[in-house]
């Protein structure tokens, strides 16, 4: 529409001059799926919610398709289940046939199925990309002869472990497991990324192999420190006791809960941990300032705030039930960069940050 507003008077248009909340419910478009004998299956005004809510018939449909062809061609089906080492041969990217005479095109992917991997289907690249990328890094740690989550419990001693115990995942097994699981990641990311046929698989395989252990020993090391200065960060907020500063102390909180979680080390990623370290003291110095000034911390509290709902406004944005992309993800920790500037200025920031760049990096991850 802007396009052709821009051809016909000759004056700019863009997509975001239109406010489609306004438009009138009858003059929207109404979206509606049929089945191949065109019989209504669902039908919405809103076209990502309509996939989302067909999602699950949509991956059953691919399924039947892709069993059929296996059965019509005479070979191996290509879902499959209870894999626990590279059997498959070579995984088609791409998977595409024809069902009622439409064309269907699905993405195959090793899938993480806890103990096992399975084989399925995913309707976009994204999906297909990210469970691909767990469902390698299950096959090769559960293929490794040596547990390296246990083998860097045993490396520690018991005063190293009994500081390792205060962790948000319950157990020091659990933490440790997830210390294995994103040297896995960064090992996997090292050497290329998840392969596509046996051959490959096994080059990848035997590079992690060789790695795993040493890298999971290190990674315990770093999360020693993240965990140290949270316990501190947790202390100092404790410790900290004000009606005025109640609603300063609990955006505290709610940053160590985002930061500091079950699964933190996996989620943020080996590389990140320095970040989460310098976000993580950051915090504490800010408690530590607090109490003297807390109008000036209130204010720049009110500044993340908002580049906070304007990061939860671009995430409303994106389609329910795919992946967030990479160049969204990245905001969020735009986000802790801004609170360092803000709240431990000394510290440095990973690289120049500011409300204004917040939002110039948000304009341009809408969809």
């Amino acid at each position: 529409i802007a396009r052709e507003l821009k051809r016909m008077v000759g004056v700019p248009f863009e997509a975001e001059d239109f406010d489609w909340a306004k438009v009138p419910e009858h003059l929207r478009i109404t979206f509606r799926i049929v089945d191949e004998r065109r019989r209504k299956l669902a039908e919405d005004k809103d076209l990502e919610a309509l996939k989302l809510s067909l999602k699950p018939k949509a991956r059953k449909a691919l399924s039947q398709a892709a069993a059929a062809t296996a059965s019509r061609e005479g070979g191996p089906a290509l879902e499959r289940e209870g894999l626990t080492d590279w059997t498959i041969g070579t995984l088609s990217r791409v998977f595409e046939t024809r069902r009622a005479g439409q064309p269907v095109k699905a993405y195959p992917a090793l899938v993480d199925d806890g103990d096992t991997v399975s084989v399925r289907l995913f309707d976009t690249e994204a999906e297909q990309a990210e469970a691909m990328w767990k469902g390698t890094r299950r096959l090769i740690l559960r293929n490794i002869p040596v547990n390296p989550a246990k083998f860097a419990s045993e490396k520690l001693s018991n005063q190293q472990k009994l500081g390792l115990s205060a962790n948000p995942h319950g157990s020091i097994q659990a933490l440790f497991d997830d210390c294995a699981m994103a040297a896995a990641d960064k090992l996997i990311a090292d050497f290329g990324g998840p392969a596509w046929d046996e051959e490959s698989y096994r080059k990848l395989y035997d590079k992690v192999r060789a790695e795993i252990v040493d890298t999971t020993v290190r990674t315990v090391g770093q999360v020693q420190q993240v965990l140290a200065a949270w316990g501190a960060c947790e202390r100092r907020l404790k410790a900290v006791r004000s009606p005025a500063l109640l609603a300063n102390l609990t955006d505290v909180r709610e940053q160590l809960d985002a930061l500091v979680k079950p699964g933190f080390v996996t989620w943020a990623g080996i590389r990140r941990l320095p970040d989460l370290m310098r976000y993580l003291v950051a915090a504490d110095r800010r408690l530590q300032q607090m109490p003297a000034n807390v109008q000036r911390d209130t204010t720049r509290m009110e500044k993340v705030h908002e580049m906070r709902d304007e990061y939860a406004w671009l995430l409303e944005q994106l389609p329910q039930g795919r992946p967030v992309p990479q160049q969204v993800l990245d905001i969020r920790w735009m986000l802790e960069e801004l609170r360092v500037s803000y709240f431990a200025h000394a510290l440095g920031t990973a690289y120049p940050v500011s409300d204004k760049r917040i939002v110039k990096a948000i304009d341009a991850a809408a969809p």
